[in-house]
């Protein structure tokens, strides 16, 4: 009875625990993207902190403020170069007429919807193929409404500084000081658990150093493959670049993001090549760029992947799918993104605490 009161008591303040932080949660989201970059940024201080020249060692404080400014530089231009590059696809998206693209679908579209309407695929609404592509084009390429959101962001801007301010600050003392996080956790932690706590820390600190890293190689990795492989197929570099960076980005995105990024770069494909004759030249183009995409998925799948899962998460595939498909049921996209960190620090937890469960054995057993 004494022995399941502690784990009663223990639920009910990881509850109140979670209510709390999420009360305060623009402040614990500042905290934990400041986490994430220092755990990004801690090898290269550590790099840092190596360095010698005679009697002069770089002071942990010098190696910390390096680091922080490398980290906004690769940020930062990663926008600068994104950011124009974006601008110039959206100012080419405003000049494409919406009549052209009809009439040079319109041939291989009314023979898909002949074969549709004969096997009886159109569903219940009476509609085209060519109305459906009209409104969908309509909806994708509203540039006023992509103007009017960049707009709005203005009205935001204080917060991002702000933001970016806080951020910058907390990261920074993340750095220099590498316990500085756990010890602030550990404050809030009984004694008796602390030994504890500090093995789940530290855990916790190995493998998502890990993980993120991984990430920022697999969406640095996707994303010279995908703009290498659209100029081979004969893309300017521009438009190149910019579905290379998107299918990057949208790579986060668990299973889903891949296909997100395809089917963007596909758009964007066609509407930058609508003066080419559909079935000798358009159609080979398209048939070409859904080849690296596959074949950049296909490296993911096989290289990538199982090295920042196997490396860091240390799970069965078919148990990160349906921790992904749960976060994702609950909170969208931004769930199925924050499913594996999450999943991770919760595995690491229950290692610690709750491992008298055979389930929580089971499920940690890799977890060194």
């Amino acid at each position: 009875m004494k022995g399941n009161l502690k784990y009663i008591v223990l639920a009910l303040s990881v509850v109140a625990t979670a209510l709390i932080l999420w009360y305060f949660k623009n402040i614990v989201a500042y905290i934990l993207l400041a986490v994430v970059f220092s755990f990004i940024g801690r090898p290269v201080v550590s790099l840092l902190n190596k360095f010698k020249y005679k009697s002069f060692h770089m002071p942990n404080a010098l190696s910390a403020f390096i680091t922080l400014l490398t980290l906004w530089a690769i940020i930062v231009s990663f926008f600068l170069i994104f950011i124009p590059l974006l601008g110039n696809q959206i100012q080419e998206l405003s000049k494409i007429n919406l009549q052209a693209i009809q009439d040079s679908l319109s041939e291989p579209l009314g023979k898909l919807t002949s074969l549709m309407n004969r096997f009886e695929l159109n569903g219940k609404e009476d509609i085209s193929l060519e109305q459906m592509l009209e409104r969908k084009l309509l909806s994708f390429l509203n540039v006023s409404a992509i103007s009017s959101a960049i707009g709005g962001t203005v009205g935001v801007m204080g917060q991002i500084f702000f933001a970016f301010f806080a951020v910058s600050f907390i990261t920074f003392f993340f750095l220099k000081d590498k316990q500085l996080f756990a010890e602030g956790i550990l404050l809030f932690v009984p004694t008796q658990y602390e030994e504890k706590f500090e093995s789940f820390l530290h855990s916790t600190k190995e493998l998502l150093t890990r993980y993120f890293i991984g990430i920022l190689l697999q969406v640095s990795s996707i994303t010279i493959l995908v703009t290498l492989g659209m100029i081979i197929v004969g893309l300017k570099f521009q438009l190149a670049a910019v579905i290379g960076l998107t299918a990057g980005v949208f790579n986060v995105i668990p299973y889903i993001g891949p296909l997100i990024g395809a089917s963007i770069g596909m758009i964007l494909g066609i509407a930058n090549h609508l003066h080419l004759e559909f079935y000798s030249e358009l159609l080979p183009l398209l048939a070409f760029m859904a080849i690296v995409f596959a074949a950049v998925q296909v490296i993911d799948n096989v290289v990538f992947q199982p090295f920042i899962y196997g490396t860091s998460v240390k799970a069965h595939p078919l148990e990160i799918f349906l921790v992904i498909i749960i976060a994702g049921s609950f909170a969208g996209i931004p769930g199925m993104i924050l499913a594996i960190p999450g999943y991770t620090v919760i595995r690491v937890f229950a290692r610690e605490f709750l491992d008298r469960f055979k389930l929580v054995k089971k499920i940690t057993e890799k977890i060194d």
